[in-house]
Parts: C-alpha cells; structure tokens; sequence
C-alpha cells in the first residue's frame, strides 16, 4: 500500500497563491488532510484532496498543546496512518514530527520532487514566486533548494 501524504495548510495556501496547486496532485496523486486544516484554507480544496479526520482526539489535544490546531490534527492523522509522509512548513511542527519518528517534508521539498520527477524543468520561476507572497522562505533554504536542485550556478 502506498504511502498516505498528509498536508497541513501552509504548503495548500502557498501553492494557491502561487497558482500551482496542481502540482501537488502532479507529484502525489492524492494528499490527505483533515477538517481543521480544510477550515484554515478558507478556499475549497480540490477532489483530490481527501479530508480524514484523526481518530485519536487525545493525541491530537495533547500535540495542540505544542503546535496550532491544524498542524496537531495533520500530525495526529499521520501517527493514525502508520506509513506517512507529512508536509510541514512550521520549524516547531517539524521537529516535534520528526521526534515522533514521522517522515516529514515542506513546500520546497514537494518543488523539488516535482523537479526530480520531471514535472517542471526548474525550481527557480517557483521559488521567485514565493518571494512575493508573506511566505518566509530564508536564504539559506532557498540556498540548499538551489543546490539540491542543480541550480546554485544561476
């Protein structure tokens, strides 16, 4: 059975502002989400994107003590799913998925993907994009995104 890719909203936000929210369906088929996150969104999510609720309200409670609301439910969700791969963009959210033992991954790294997988030739017209939305991408991410993606020499 394939691996479940859980989203939280920001990578959503992001690639609608961007204009490139099929991308995601492009690299992953389906992505999971939950209510919560589909709230925060505030626009509707496309058919490909399945809302799942977590089941294990405790956990999610306890990881909101951590992490805001929607972060909590994607990485309760994911916990739920066994084999999971979660797109986090929040520094917190991550390290406390990756605590958990949680396979995690973020907006660039879902452009990177696209790029290893052929579905766009570069990642440079995105991430201009990105620098003109209030996403925080630091220099050094985008440095590392650019190295990783053959790219530093432009």
């Amino acid at each position: 059975m394939p691996k479940a890719i859980i989203s939280d909203a920001s990578c959503f936000i992001l690639f609608e502002k961007i204009d490139s929210l099929e991308l995601l369906e492009a690299v992953y088929g389906r992505v999971l989400t939950t209510p919560i996150v589909a709230a925060e969104v505030r626009f509707a999510l496309p058919a490909w994107v399945k809302i799942v609720s977590p089941v294990d309200r405790v956990t999610e409670r306890t990881l909101a003590e951590k992490v805001d609301p929607g972060e909590a439910s994607a990485i309760a969700l994911a916990l739920e799913k066994g084999d999971a791969s979660l797109i986090l963009d929040d520094l917190k959210a991550r390290k406390l998925a990756k605590r958990l033992g949680l396979d995690v991954t973020g907006s660039v790294g879902v452009i990177l993907r696209a790029k290893s997988l052929g579905l766009i030739p570069a990642i440079r017209p995105l991430i201009l994009l990105i620098r003109t939305t209030s996403f925080r991408l630091s220099p050094d991410v985008e440095k590392q995104a650019f190295l990783l993606a053959g790219e530093n020499d432009q």
